[in-house]
Parts: structure tokens; C-alpha cells; sequence
């Protein structure tokens, strides 16, 4: 009687326990959100995209206006962040500069990564001769100096942002590539692919229903992880003059026009470092965030 009535009470009390489903989704959010740092890094991206929105409505001034009469004033009340060389507000022309900033997060991340998986997933289900191929090609890629790869881009298409993107696709997806295919071969040996491959699947299926769908997780944190890195790269080429093209705002290209001005008037350089600063450190740190959420050897 004792053990029935005990069986009893144990159901009873699993009726009790509400049933919810804990996915993924859910579990990463839920370790991420104790990440402080990455909460803190995800305010501040967020808080760049409504002022990357809302640029014409922030910026007190345009940022093509120029008046030469208040060339290089220091900060002030009517200028937050002083003016440069043609009387331009600093402070509208970083506001606007985070919409290109904004852009070079999405738009070449998103090209290499689609070109990294696609290639880096077929190179390393395939194997064989077509991976040694295509592992050449890519360690001939890293082989070319990126910066000269840029140049030869901008002189043979033309300077300008789209250029850029272009540039920087083209030349991050070897390295997403690789990745992609070191964990495709790692996860291809494992034996619910093994029982897929022997109930007649075919490789294409098995690859993007079985395979790919485990990389998720690595795929989100090189992306989260590539993006300070590509807009650094923007800033540097924007230096060079193979980005943005005046009067076009860019925070690499407000850098390169400080420059001469580095010791009259250093605060057009400083506000847009700090401006490069602070966003590529929010990037790095959601990016610290979601590889710890998504690692799971880091579970409690």
C-alpha cells in the first residue's frame, strides 16, 4: 500500500509541474541575457541602428552644408563635436557615417558567409578530389595580400562602396569557407549521418537536413565575430580613399580628411575613433556572448 501510494503522489505531483518545452532558442537567450557585457554590447548596436534610422531627424545639420567661416571650430553649443576643414558638422557627419557602418555589418558578412557555407559544406561532405581542389584555391586566396586584392578590385571596377562590399566579400569567404568545412567534416562522421546516408538519403538532403541545421551554431558566432573585423577594414580602405566617396560620410573617410588637421584640430579624428571604438568592442562583445551561450560544453 505504501509504495501504491507513493506512486500516486509522484504522478500527482508531475501533473502539478507545468510541461514546457525548452528549445534552443530559449536556452541561448536565457544564457546570453546573464552574459552582462554582451546585454550591454547588444544596447549599444541597438541604439547605433535608431541612430543609423533616424540620421536626418538627429543630426542638427546636413551633412553635405559646409561654411567656411566656422572652418575647424573646437566643440561648442552650436557644434558638439566641432567642425572640420569646410565648416561641416562633425557630429552630423559621424551620425550619418554609422549608416555606412550599419551596412558593412550586414551586406558583405552576409555575401561571404552564404558564399562560405555553400562552398566550405559541399568542399567538406564531398572530400576527395574536389576538396583538395578547392582547399588549394582557398589557401591560394590567403596567400594574396588582401590590401593589394582590394586595390586591383577598385582600379578594375571603380572606387566607391559597392566596390568595397564587393572587395570584402570576396575576400572573407575563404576564411568562412574553411571553417565551415572543418566542422562539416567533423560532424559528417557522426552516426545519425551514417543511418541517414543508410536508409537511401541522398548526399544533398543529408547535407542540408542533417548537416548544415548543427553548424547553426558556429555559423551564428563567426558571423557575430566577422563583423567588427569587416567594418574595421571599411574604416581602412575608407582612409585609403577606396571607400566612400565625398561628400559621403564615412567614419574612415572623416579620419583620412582629420588627418592633416591631427594637431589644429585633433577632434575630428578623436570623436570618429571613438565612434569606431565603441562599435567594433559592442560587436566583439555579443559575439563573446553568443559563443559561450551556443558552446555547449559551457552548460551548467
Amino acid at each position: 500500500m505504501n509504495k501504491v501510494s507513493k506512486i500516486k503522489d509522484d504522478v500527482k505531483i508531475e501533473e502539478a509541474i507545468p510541461n514546457e518545452r525548452i528549445t534552443l532558442a530559449k536556452d541561448v537567450w536565457k544564457r546570453f541575457k546573464r552574459n552582462k557585457l554582451a546585454v550591454f554590447g547588444s544596447f549599444i548596436i541597438f541604439v547605433l541602428l535608431i541612430i543609423a534610422i533616424f540620421a536626418p531627424v538627429i543630426a542638427p545639420y546636413s551633412y553635405r552644408d559646409q561654411n567656411l567661416e566656422q572652418a575647424l571650430l573646437p566643440s561648442s553649443r552650436e557644434h558638439l563635436f566641432g567642425t572640420d576643414f569646410f565648416g561641416r558638422d562633425v557630429f552630423s557627419r559621424v551620425i550619418y557615417g554609422a549608416r555606412i557602418s550599419i551596412a558593412v555589418s550586414i551586406i558583405p558578412t552576409a555575401i561571404s558567409t552564404i558564399l562560405g557555407v555553400f562552398f566550405g559544406s559541399i568542399s567538406g561532405y564531398k572530400g576527395g578530389m574536389f576538396d583538395l581542389i578547392f582547399m588549394r584555391f582557398v589557401d591560394m586566396m590567403f596567400a594574396f595580400p588582401e590590401l593589394l586584392f582590394v586595390i586591383a578590385i577598385s582600379f578594375a571596377i571603380g572606387r566607391g562602396l559597392f566596390t568595397l562590399f564587393i572587395a570584402l566579400a570576396i575576400v572573407g569567404w575563404p576564411r568562412d569557407a574553411r571553417i565551415i568545412r572543418s566542422q562539416v567534416i567533423s560532424i559528417k562522421q557522426k552516426e545519425y549521418i551514417e543511418a541517414a546516408r543508410a536508409i537511401g538519403m541522398s548526399d544533398m538532403r543529408v547535407l542540408f537536413r542533417h548537416v548544415l541545421p548543427n553548424c547553426i551554431a558556429p555559423i551564428i558566432v563567426l558571423v557575430s565575430l566577422s563583423i567588427p573585423g569587416v567594418i574595421l577594414s571599411e574604416a581602412i580602405y575608407s582612409f585609403l580613399g577606396m571607400g566612400a566617396q565625398p561628400p559621403t560620410p564615412s567614419w574612415g573617410a572623416i579620419l583620412s580628411d582629420g588627418q592633416p588637421f591631427i594637431r589644429n584640430a585633433p577632434w575630428i579624428a578623436i570623436w570618429t575613433g571613438i565612434a569606431i571604438f565603441i562599435t567594433v568592442l559592442a560587436y566583439n562583445l555579443i559575439g563573446d556572448g553568443l559563443r559561450d551561450a551556443l558552446d555547449p560544453f559551457l552548460k551548467r
